[in-house]
C-alpha cells in the first residue's frame, strides 16, 4: 500500500486540510470532495476513514471526475449486524449509500476498498465498518457502479450533521 497525496479537496464545514503525509484532516464537515486521488498508477485502492459525528448519519460517497460527482447507476448489497439482530437489502441509488452508519457517541470507521475506479469500466466496492456506540454495530456493503467511466476522485457526504476526523488513500501496489 501506497499513501496518496490529493492534488486538491473541497469541503463543507469548519476546516479541511492536506497533511505532510497526504492524509486529510477534517472539523465538522458537511462534505468533503478528495480530487486526484484515483490515477493510472494503481487499479485498486483502499480509504480508511474516523470521525466522530454530531449526530446519528449514514456517510455516502460519490465517484467523481474534474470535481463533478457522477449520481447515476449506483447498486448496494448490504449486511448490518446489530446486538443478535442481523439484516440485509438490496438497493440501488444515486450515492454509495451508508459507507458507515454512525452514532454521535465515540469515534467510528469504515475501509474501502474500490477495484478500478480509475478504469473506464464498471467499479466494484467493498466497505466494512464498525459503528461508534456501545452495540459496537457492523455494517458490511457490496456496491457496484455501472457507469464505464474512468474517475479521478470521490466525494463524501452524511445524511445529517458533520464529522471531525481523518481520512487517508492508499493505492495497492500489485493489486
Amino acid at each position: 500500500m501506497v499513501l496518496l497525496t490529493p492534488t486538491s479537496i473541497a469541503y463543507t464545514g469548519t476546516s479541511a486540510s492536506i497533511g505532510a503525509n497526504g492524509s486529510v484532516e477534517f472539523s465538522a464537515i458537511t462534505a468533503l470532495t478528495l480530487n486526484g486521488v484515483f490515477t493510472a498508477d494503481y487499479d485498486n485502492y483502499m480509504i480508511a476513514w474516523r470521525g466522530d459525528n454530531s449526530v446519528s448519519a449514514g456517510w455516502r460517497a460519490q465517484f467523481t471526475l474534474a470535481a463533478t460527482p457522477s449520481t447515476t447507476g449506483y447498486t448496494r448489497q448490504y449486511i448490518s449486524a446489530n446486538g443478535t439482530s442481523v439484516t440485509a437489502a438490496r438497493a440501488t441509488s444515486t450515492s454509495m449509500e451508508s459507507i458507515v452508519a454512525s452514532a454521535a457517541t465515540q469515534r467510528a470507521g469504515f475501509t474501502v476498498y474500490l477495484f478500478g475506479p480509475s478504469l473506464a469500466q464498471p467499479t466494484a466496492v467493498r466497505s466494512v465498518s464498525v459503528r461508534d456506540d456501545s452495540s459496537a454495530r457492523i455494517f458490511d456493503s457490496a456496491f457496484t457502479h455501472s457507469v464505464s467511466t474512468a474517475y479521478d476522485g470521490i466525494y463524501f457526504f452524511p445524511s445529517s450533521g458533520d464529522s471531525t476526523g481523518l481520512v487517508s488513500v492508499y493505492g495497492l501496489v500489485g493489486a
